[in-house]
């Protein structure tokens, strides 16, 4: 080989050398996901953004608002809710990995933090970071309902939500309350005067005749959560789901002195009663449809004013709160079907009471007839089918004026 020939391939061999040298220092310059580096300059910002609902160190939040967190251009890899202790809310990411959303109430007067990571389309990391604060109640007012889950109740039943606070803003209350039939009937809720005792708020339902019998009923009261006026908030939800019973109707008669049961049409019984002595006001049995609100095999009975104290009364229907029983009363057996002498309640003899009392359940409608005296809102807690519908509908914290 010339010397030409090696020189000129000594030149082709450095100047391949030169290209690889060059080549490589070109891929050193790149990160494993392709970002070129800067050196000691600014690293590239990330693309991904998280955002949340609610923001950070937002306050007062309604704890039964969903949290929610949301990332564009990227997915999220973890996301964690955590109160103050470090319990975990419940949540799940969306298939689409780009939003996580709790899926169980948070607590009253809680602190919430945020914690995990999205990745952006350029594959850099992004930290999820934050916090927020629910609301504190004033007060937690605690709301119970009367018809247990799985009873049965007689047709004249009315379905009471008493709470143990005052309510003020009704209305809001009100729209949070449903109630289903599966039979179609016409009802409304009714405001009645705050519980004398506890001060607490009450609100009834009825419907406009009686309930068909057969009929199932589902109450749900969404309150958790819910403001009720003057700082205080529901504390939990209700439900219940109870069956229509029996149509049973007792027949009371205060001229004729008889008490009648009737079932589902049929009559069933008719026994001599006495009723509340007509000549003393304060003895009358009231005018009126009552309802069998409990029952007992022995009732300590007793009104001062008039001579007796702890009596022991036996198979005793309670059907008002102003001392109205349905119960055997072997005194006044002689005078049963005659003549009214009792302090206001009906009279049975011991047989017919105990017949009776085996056949009544809450519920059951007890027509008063022809008593001077009708049944009023002094007369205890359940006078609801004495207050005609349209005055029962206008007591609806939504009726129109």
């Amino acid at each position: 080989m010339s010397g030409e020939s090696v020189k000129r391939n000594r030149i082709v061999g450095a100047l391949s050398l030169a290209i690889v040298a060059v080549v490589l220092s070109g891929w050193a310059g790149w990160t494993e996901w392709g970002h070129k580096e800067t050196g000691p300059g600014p690293k590239p910002r990330p693309v991904a953004q998280i955002s949340t609902q609610p923001g950070d160190r937002a306050a007062d939040i309604n704890p039964v608002l969903p949290a929610s967190a949301r990332v564009t251009r990227g997915v999220l890899q973890q996301v964690t809710l955590t109160d103050r202790t470090g319990k975990i809310v419940a949540g799940a990411v969306a298939v689409d990995g780009r939003s996580w959303q709790s899926s169980e109430p948070l607590d009253y007067d809680e602190t919430y933090r945020w914690s995990g990571t999205a990745v952006g389309t350029d594959r850099l990391l992004v930290p999820l970071t934050g916090s927020f604060t629910t609301v504190a109640p004033v007060r937690q007012v605690r709301g119970t309902l009367n018809v247990g889950d799985g009873d049965t109740v007689g047709i004249a039943a009315p379905v009471i939500l008493q709470f143990d606070h005052h309510v003020s803003d009704k209305a809001a209350v009100e729209r949070a309350l449903q109630v289903q039939a599966s039979v179609p009937t016409e009802g409304a809720w009714a405001w009645l005067p705050d519980d004398s005792g506890s001060g607490g708020s009450r609100v009834h339902y009825r419907p406009r005749d009686y309930w068909q019998p057969g009929t199932t009923i589902t109450v749900v009261a969404k309150l958790y959560g819910l403001a009720y006026g003057d700082g205080s908030y529901g504390k939990e939800d209700l439900s219940t789901h109870f069956t229509i019973g029996r149509a049973q109707i007792v027949k009371a008669n205060v001229t004729t002195h008889r008490m009648i049961v009737v079932r589902d049409g049929v009559q069933v019984m008719n026994v001599p009663a006495s009723y509340g002595l007509s000549s003393d006001p304060n003895r009358n049995t009231t005018n009126g449809i009552h309802v069998v609100m409990s029952k007992a095999q022995t009732v300590l009975m007793s009104n001062p004013s008039y001579g007796y104290v702890n009596v022991r009364e036996h198979w005793a229907v309670r059907i008002s709160n102003n001392g109205e029983f349905i119960h055997a009363n072997p005194e006044t057996t002689g005078v049963q079907g005659s003549s009214n002498v009792t302090h206001g309640c009906v009279n049975l003899s011991t047989s017919n009471a105990r017949q009776y009392f085996g056949t009544a359940i809450y519920g059951d409608p007890v027509e008063v007839t022809h008593s001077p005296y009708p049944m009023t809102a002094a007369d205890g807690d359940i006078y609801d089918w004495t207050v005609p519908w349209d005055d029962w509908r206008a007591k609806s914290a939504l009726a129109t004026p």
